[in-house]
């Protein structure tokens, strides 16, 4: 079994990591050496110096010799563990906890808890308070005037390694939470990436159907005359009769088939076009579901009110289709759809006549990777965490609630016209 877990989301971006590297080894150096020839302050100044060049080296080597741009989680592990060490030891020369640069000390663990698995962070902390607990017994004394005395009451001393435990599993913990979530986030949005390229490309392959129907249209035309003009020349000819009518028949289901690539919006290039209505889309989007659909869509809009005209996206007709494709999903029966339109806004009520949402799932619902108490309905956090960043990006607020008119789950999503503008 492999202790260290090998993933593009458990890893250190080198570039920055060296930097921060740089900046603290500098700021050692400048310590270091402030203390010893400006204070003139009794300390092992040459094994500090070492302790100092073993981060040095370490960064050269990652830098000239590691030709990667991320360190993987069990490299990181190891050049973490070599900072708390190097640190440590530094500490341990020149006062140990008394030392106010000690809380340095805690600074890799916060590192790997955002950046690597659990695991690692786990070995990490146990070291760093293992070291702490060494460094509380166990040191050289703090660098101070000779002349003067350095002595403070065994209460404050004893809790300044109490402070550090503290501040170790507070940042840890939140370290971990935060960048497990920021993994999921960044995971979810390359998978809305993807998706969205996968659209972009279908709506360009749909454009060159339509263009290569529209082209392949006049030499059809041209064959189809040709075989009726055979046809009735060779009229009393049953066998070659037999062969023309099949023809002619063949290239009628291949005019009609071009027909449909023309006349689909859904596949046409033409359905990303200038200047249609929040109505036009989701009328597209309806017909889409009910061809492959056996549950009713029910679309109120009034055809007088004002209806702001956009410049349409794949964005928002995947936002859009996205939410009326849960309510599908989930509905028993019925979809409700309601357009409302005024001077001021643009709201779209998609609404099912299913069993509703948790008060849970609504207290959580847009984050991605939330699964549906119901197991057999899992995986509605995602679809719904890109639909809903689909449509934010595009000016609109959503709202998530039950439907108290039809018992199912019921989404708005409201733009100001100001924004619909914009689009």
């Amino acid at each position: 079994m492999n202790f260290f877990e090998d993933s593009k989301y458990y890893s250190l971006y080198k570039p920055t990591y060296v930097n921060l590297r740089w900046i603290a080894i500098l700021g050692q150096l400048i310590t270091v050496y402030v203390v010893n020839f400006y204070f003139n302050f009794e300390f092992s100044f040459l094994l500090s110096n070492i302790a100092i060049l073993i981060g040095v080296f370490s960064n050269i080597y990652l830098l000239f010799f590691y030709k990667g741009s991320y360190l993987s989680n069990k490299l990181a592990f190891f050049i973490l563990n070599l900072d708390i060490f190097q640190l440590g030891f530094l500490l341990f020369l020149t006062g140990g906890v008394s030392n106010p640069f000690v809380i340095f000390l805690i600074l890799p663990c916060v590192f790997s808890s955002s950046n690597l698995d659990i695991k690692t962070n786990f070995l990490l902390v146990s070291e760093t308070i293992l070291f702490i607990i060494f460094l509380t017994f166990f040191n050289y004394d703090l660098p101070w005037p000779i002349s003067e005395s350095f002595l403070v009451s065994d209460y404050y001393y004893y809790s300044i390694p109490f402070s550090l435990f503290v501040a170790l599993i507070f940042l840890n913990y939140f370290g971990l939470k935060f960048g497990a979530e920021a993994r999921i986030r960044k995971e979810a949005l390359n998978k809305m990436e993807e998706i969205m390229a996968k659209e972009h490309e279908l709506l360009s392959l749909g454009g060159q159907a339509a263009a290569a129907a529209h082209s392949f249209g006049t030499p059809f035309s041209t064959i189809k005359i040709i075989a009726q003009e055979l046809l009735e020349q060779f009229k009393d000819d049953a066998n070659v009769k037999k062969d023309l009518e099949l023809l002619v028949s063949q290239i009628q289901r291949c005019n009609q088939i071009l027909k449909k690539l023309t006349l689909n919006p859904i596949t046409k290039d033409d359905f990303v076009i200038r200047n249609i209505t929040i109505e036009n889309s989701i009328s597209e989007i309806i017909k889409s579901f009910e061809e492959i659909s056996e549950k009713i869509f029910i679309f109120n809009f009034d055809k007088d009110a004002y209806q702001e005209k956009i410049n349409n996206s794949v964005e928002i007709i995947y936002g859009l289709r996205n939410f009326i494709g849960n309510a599908n999903k989930y509905s028993n029966e019925k979809i409700y759809i309601t357009l409302i339109g005024d001077i001021n806004f643009t709201k779209v009520i998609i609404e099912d006549d299913g069993e509703g949402l948790s008060n849970e799932i609504l207290n959580k619902i847009g984050q991605p990777y939330l699964n549906n108490i119901n197991k057999e309905k899992s995986g509605l956090g995602l679809g719904i965490f890109i639909g809903k960043t689909l449509l934010e990006k595009n000016f609109a607020n959503l709202r998530f609630d039950n439907s108290k008119k039809y018992g199912g789950a019921k989404v708005e999503i409201i733009w100001k016209n100001l924004d619909l503008k914009k689009i």
